[in-house]
């Protein structure tokens, strides 16, 4: 999985991490996709004191990145961008997976990834007959 941030997008994300009381050499950010927003995803970022067992850990710079399981294949090539501008400040998020995304930037699409068709992917029920 791969999980790319622009020069500013970790400077500032370090910043954040850095700046937070009791730092420690594990934190880090947790970037993940959660249901919601105006097509269904949307980005999520954290900072957090140590990975999840079961997180991908990538390093960007000197700041680590955690990506949960769930989360990974939607966000496999994104790039995270920080805009400073005038108008608007901000992350700002390139998803090739995306099929649509919001007019925010902050919420997308993934083809026929549903949240819900997404969950019922990744997981599985066992049926059992009546007696």
């Amino acid at each position: 999985m791969t999980v790319t941030l622009t020069e500013l997008a970790e400077l500032r994300l370090r910043t954040f991490v850095r700046g937070t009381p009791n730092y420690t050499p594990t934190r880090g950010v947790r970037l993940a996709v959660k249901d919601g927003g105006c097509n269904g995803y949307e980005y999520d970022i954290k900072v957090v004191n140590a990975p999840s067992p079961d997180d991908e850990i990538t390093e960007a710079g000197s700041l680590k990145v955690f990506v949960d399981p769930q989360s990974a294949p939607l966000l496999d090539g994104v790039v995270v961008d920080y805009i400073d501008s005038l108008l608007e400040s901000g992350f700002k998020f390139t998803n090739p997976n995306a099929t649509d995304t919001c007019g925010c930037g902050k919420s997308f699409q993934a083809g026929d990834c549903t949240p819900l068709a997404f969950l019922v992917r990744n997981s599985f029920q066992v049926f059992q007959p009546y007696p």
